[in-house]
């Protein structure tokens, strides 16, 4: 409950619009909501562009993960369970933002990560990791991944998040953030948008969108006109392909409509058609940094906006730049990292880590002016 004795699910788009959900799904409510839109005065933009500032759904740590987690929080205290593993790579937001808010459900926190390049974010968001004091292994690669949460699961007292959180249950808090710019939009606080941009790694997010703009569509919700949802990659094919995301916002789709008992007013193939995955942002593969990247970064900047990082947002600012030429409407940029300011570690929380980790922290980023005289021009 929140002071005043307000239930904190009363700020959830998704509980505003169907009260049905109410205990028929699990929800541990983690951010502060609505998060705001504003405008960004990008220099040459002949639409309007605003920002959805999810890098503020929370003071603790905000971003897109917060809403991820909100579902898998809330299943693992309803089935009693003592301690949530997340899964991702060594400077992974999704086990940042588990290791800030579990506990707050009474939760620990483990993180099984596997190695990423280094770059300034990666490299913060690993050593707020450590300040948490969740326990951090280092999974051996991809393929060790599976091996490390299948003998996690062991332990029924446990229980491991798919990479990302990409899952319905991941995916139903982002149909809510959906909701919630749409009904932002129905209160006149920025035009009804043509296109949302935003970065796709684990997919969570980014099918989540999918149905919530289509539904919103389908209940006349700010415009019977879903935006086209552009997915600027910063994950590899297949995991980021049109049909991974598009088989996971159908799964959502359907857990939703199983939940309330009835069919919602969207139309399946309509999914498909109205999300465009943009893959010419990412240079190198994740994590490394990109020329389009560092433009984005200084063409935001000078808009005004919270700084963009190079794992993800310097990516989809390059996406929605490339994109605003051929844009038909407003544009969305959908602000997925957090700006709240990141603790940090002891020297023991420090000696805590992995050798591995510890020896990754020690290697220059590759976004830093050090890492670049070491590469040259």
């Amino acid at each position: 409950m929140r002071p005043g004795g307000a239930d904190p699910r009363d700020s959830v788009a998704l509980f505003q619009r169907f009260p049905a959900l109410d205990g028929r799904v699990p929800w541990f409510v983690l951010g502060d909501y609505p998060s705001p839109v504003r405008l960004l005065p990008l220099h040459g933009a002949a639409v309007p562009v605003y920002q959805k500032r999810e890098d503020l759904s929370s003071p603790l740590y905000g971003g897109n993960k917060v809403r991820t987690i909100e579902g898998h929080i809330g299943r693992a205290v309803a089935l009693g369970r003592e301690q949530i593993w997340a899964t991702g790579a060594w400077g992974s937001n999704h086990a940042l933002a588990t290791a800030v808010h579990a506990p707050r459900a009474g939760l620990r926190v483990g993180a099984a990560l596997v190695e990423q390049p280094p770059s300034l974010p990666a490299h913060a968001n690993l050593r707020a990791l450590a300040a948490t004091g969740a326990t951090v292994t280092d999974a051996i690669g991809w393929l060790g991944r599976p091996l490390a949460a299948l003998q996690l699961l062991r332990d029924p007292k446990q229980v491991v998040m798919t990479p990302g959180g990409a899952v319905p249950i991941g995916s139903l808090g982002h149909v809510s953030a959906a909701l919630e710019l749409m009904t932002q939009v129905e209160a006149g606080l920025l035009p009804a948008p043509a296109h949302v941009v935003v970065t796709v790694g684990s997919t969570a997010t980014t099918a989540g969108l999918l149905v919530g703009f289509a539904l919103a569509a389908g209940l006349g919700i700010g415009s019977a006109r879903a935006p086209r949802l552009h997915a600027v990659r910063v994950a590899p094919w297949p995991v980021t392909s049109h049909a991974a995301i598009t088989w996971l916002a159908r799964r959502t789709l359907a857990q939703l409509e199983r939940l309330l008992g009835r069919t919602l007013p969207v139309e399946r193939r309509a999914l498909a058609a109205a999300l465009e995955v943009d893959g010419a942002q990412n240079g190198r593969g994740y994590g490394y940094p990109t020329e389009s990247g560092d433009h984005a970064k200084r063409a935001f900047a000078a808009a005004g906006s919270t700084p963009l990082d190079t794992v993800y947002t310097a990516r989809s600012g390059a996406g929605l730049l490339a994109l605003l030429p051929r844009a038909e409407g407003p544009v969305v940029h959908w602000m997925t990292k957090s700006s709240a300011p990141l603790a940090e570690p002891s020297e023991a929380q420090l000696a805590a880590l992995p050798p591995k980790l510890r020896a990754w922290l020690r290697r220059a980023p590759m976004d830093s002016d050090s890492s670049r005289r070491e590469r040259g021009p």
